[in-house]
């Protein structure tokens, strides 16, 4: 990741015409659109000339004939937070939000993320690629119970399952192989989960984030009311700045540019565990991105005129 030089605007009309680009085709998409449909209400709050634009498989076609200066990326998941559409933008010479095409591909990539990890010595939990039920089983066998099984190229934690007991591994395997995605197995670290944001190159205040739920899963995500978001998260002020630090570094690895997030755990031990990064992260009621900017001041409609910037001065 390199460090973001803000290029700081006052002027909305220096973006000029600004297409949102929302929705998309995966198993993101609901997300997405209520991610979009903030970001446009912000922009237009701020005078921005913003236009929603649900990014359909003739999205290309849509921006061309617009004639739009820029684009505002707020797609999830596959084909709009893993390179896909980045490419597309580079192709049509068009500026954009966010990571570019290598560092969304690989933030995409929750394998080829963690492989990137441990070359750099980054800590990630030990892990399987299985490609079926029996080596599921096998994978349970050497890495042992609980684990987590999840689709190595999905977000929003769609797919993943906590399996305690072997009459549970069939059913995560049915349910991770559904996602047409390679199956990643880990061990179930046991701890505090908390996730970092970054804004231009600085790290913003950690959450730590308590559901009653086996998990931080997709219902406790987007639609649970008991979910807990603890801003400032509780830790020394020394050892958030040991984290945030890490996160810095976990970003770097995949290049992100611009705005991001990284998830971890931290076990009983007090040791940290990197899990995955999110290049385009959610930008709705319950995302985390949006709290943590407001403990450090920016509200939501800044905090969205902070990104956009980032269009403006892309360095990778």
């Amino acid at each position: 990741m390199q460090q973001t030089r803000r290029t700081a605007v006052s002027d909305p009309t220096a973006f000029g015409k600004v297409a949102v680009l929302m929705g998309g085709w995966s198993a993101e998409r609901e997300v997405s659109l209520k991610s979009g449909a903030a970001v446009l209400a912000a922009l237009r709050a701020s005078n921005v000339d913003a236009h929603g634009i649900d990014a359909d498989r003739a999205v290309l076609q849509t921006l061309a004939a617009g004639r739009f200066d820029r684009a505002f990326v707020i797609l999830h998941g596959r084909g709009g937070e893993d390179g896909v559409i980045q490419g597309a933008l580079e192709t049509l010479g068009l500026p954009y939000t966010g990571s570019g095409v290598m560092a969304s591909a690989l933030g995409m990539d929750k394998l080829r993320t963690k492989q990137l990890w441990l070359g750099m010595g980054l800590p990630t939990p030990a892990y399987r690629i299985v490609e079926s039920a029996a080596e599921l089983t096998a994978a349970a066998g050497e890495l042992g119970l609980p684990l987590a099984v999840k689709p190595s190229r999905e977000g929003s934690s769609i797919g993943i399952s906590r399996v305690d007991r072997a009459e549970q591994l069939k059913e995560a395997w049915t349910r991770a192989a559904a996602c047409d995605s390679p199956v990643l197995v880990e061990p179930w670290i046991q701890g505090r989960e908390y996730t970092g944001a970054v804004l231009q190159g600085q790290a913003l205040p950690l959450i730590r984030l308590e559901t009653p739920r086996a998990f931080y899963d997709y219902e406790a995500k987007y639609h649970a009311d008991d979910t807990r978001y603890l801003c400032p998260c509780g830790l020394p002020e020394a050892r958030e700045a040991e984290l945030q630090e890490l996160v810095r570094q976990a970003y770097a690895a995949v290049g992100g540019y611009g705005w991001g997030r990284v998830d971890l755990l931290v076990d009983s031990e007090d040791r940290p565990w990197l899990l995955e990064v999110n290049t385009v992260p959610g930008m709705t009621d319950h995302s985390l991105v949006p709290m943590a900017a407001r403990a450090t001041g920016l509200n939501f409609g800044e905090l969205v005129w902070r990104i956009l910037e980032t269009s403006l001065a892309r360095a990778d």
